[in-house]
């Protein structure tokens, strides 16, 4: 059990995809991704295995991600946050998203 004060140490926060390209350095296919979190936090940089989505529908898109892990070095990229999704059938992705537009930055509580 964690106590509501655990749970707030992970900030996750409401981005939207800014740039999304193929990561063909990656072990599993991914892509990588700028995702702007608003001035209080700004651009961070992240990779994913979201292939099931186009790159396409993944531009604009709003998303939910943890923002405070440190930094980690994936196949030779600096990854700062890590986007949130739910395992589907089959081994795909759904990624975790506001219903409604949200505010950029918003924090989930």
């Amino acid at each position: 059990m964690i106590t509501y004060d655990d749970f707030l140490k992970v900030d996750m926060r409401v981005g939207r995809v800014i740039m999304v390209e193929d990561f063909p350095k990656a072990r599993h296919p991914s892509y990588k991704f700028d995702i702007d979190f608003g001035p209080e936090i700004g651009t961070k940089h992240s990779c994913a295995q979201l292939t099931n989505y186009g790159k396409d529908e993944l531009m604009g898109r709003q998303i939910v991600a943890v923002v405070n892990f440190p930094p980690k070095n994936i196949a030779g990229f600096l990854s700062e946050m890590l986007i949130l999704g739910v395992p589907m059938e089959g081994g795909v992705v759904s990624l975790l998203e506001p219903r409604d537009e949200a505010v950029i930055g918003g924090r989930v509580y």
